[in-house]
């Protein structure tokens, strides 16, 4: 029977601070802790599987008997984004951040993309994306410039209004900033970010596209893909990887429409990963400060869970994790340095507890294992403590 693997990212679900999460600008931060002290807040299923038994999670109900086996994991890249948090999780350790403009980007790089582009450049600096367009949105309708901004992570972002700038040739300009952004300024996404007008207020839409750095090296899906089995990404895992590694994708506009299409992918026929993100926790609760927003998000996968485990197949791994923090109620509105949990659920896992492991990595080196890919990382399997 074909093995598979799926592998389900809570953007930004962090489980508390790591050691040294003050060089990174952060304090008091613990993403999951925050959000269940929200009386929107609900875990019954992820509590029968584990979570509140995993190392600082006493928060949270603990389990006698879990289904599943449980853990946290340490980043030992040096970021807390999400380009550098997926790449780890898939096996690559990054030993230096990707490059952040906290003053904006420099002269020479707005001039060329202006000379590219045949458009001039508004804002240029680190801006809240729903703030940017409310602020800047009627000089860009005026004038047509683009509004170009980032944030405390390494991105460089174009927001248009769709009957300013069309969103193929927003993407297109994107494409030519992704190929401008190099070397030293080599940002980890190139974002598009679209808006309308609604009721007299400017809105985000969910024509949203990410253009990515390309991994520095092979990653498990790479690995994966090259032994002849299936990569199927879900959601903003294929702009995350810039396609790498991937052999199917679907793009998704919510969380809702991403747990609905790895429902789907149960009834696919395939042996290999199932790799998905549900972006709405980090995009729509933890950088807007949202606490019971973040609260109610993580009570819907909560409840979705149960239509999921019922229909999994016997060889089937379900493996629910973060890749970075964003505590929607800490001082900032940025990502925060937090270990992220792992909970390994299937028909042949045992639940045993894996405590603390040193880097998300561990997850390429068990999923690998688990396919019998060959990959080498810096992570450790941890397949023959989980298998029964």
């Amino acid at each position: 029977m074909s093995k598979r693997v799926f592998l389900i990212v809570l953007d930004s679900c962090g489980v508390g601070e790591m050691p040294d999460a003050y060089d990174f600008g952060d304090r008091n931060c613990n993403t999951l802790k925050r959000i269940s002290s929200s009386s929107y807040f609900t875990c019954e299923n992820t509590s029968k599987l584990g979570i509140g038994n995993i190392d600082g999670c006493d928060y949270l109900p603990k389990e006698k008997n879990p289904t599943a086996a449980v853990g946290r994991l340490a980043e030992m890249s040096r970021g807390k984004d999400t380009t550098i948090g997926h790449w780890e999780i898939a096996g690559v350790f990054s030993n230096k951040p990707l490059p952040t403009f906290p003053n904006g980007f420099p002269k020479e790089i707005i001039e060329e993309f202006s000379k590219q582009t045949g458009k001039g450049v508004i804002c240029n600096k680190p801006y809240s994306g729903t703030e940017v367009i409310k602020d800047y949105g009627d000089e860009h309708i005026k004038t047509g410039d683009l509004i170009v901004y980032t944030s405390a992570d390494s991105v460089f972002q174009i927001a248009a209004h769709e009957d300013i700038v069309s969103v193929e040739t927003l993407y297109e300009y994107c494409r030519i900033a992704r190929e401008i952004l190099c070397g030293e300024y080599s940002v980890g996404r190139v974002i598009a970010r679209p808006f309308t007008t609604v009721n007299g207020k400017y809105e985000r839409t969910p024509n949203r596209h990410d253009f990515s750095l390309k991994p520095p090296k092979e990653t498990m899906l790479d690995a994966i893909s090259k032994s002849g089995k299936t990569v199927y990404a879900i959601g903003k895992i294929y702009d995350i990887f810039a396609g790498c590694g991937i052999t199917e994708h679907i793009f998704t506009h919510s969380n809702s429409e991403g747990m609905q299409k790895a429902l789907e992918a149960l009834n696919k026929d395939f042996e290999g990963l199932c790799f998905v993100n549900l972006v709405d926790f980090d995009m729509l609760y933890g950088h807007r400060q949202d606490i019971d927003g973040y609260a109610k998000a993580f009570t819907e996968f909560d409840n979705w869970l149960p239509s999921f485990i019922n229909n999994m197949k016997q060889n089937d791994i379900l493996i629910i994790t973060a890749d970075h923090g964003c505590d929607p109620g800490d001082e900032s509105t940025d990502h925060s340095r937090e270990y992220v949990p792992i909970i390994i659920y299937g028909k042949n896992i045992k639940p045993v507890n894996l405590g603390t492991m040193p880097t998300y990595a561990d997850i390429s080196a068990t999923v690998t294992d688990y396919l019998g890919v060959p990959f080498e990382t810096v992570g450790k399997s941890h397949l023959k403590e989980i298998l029964r």
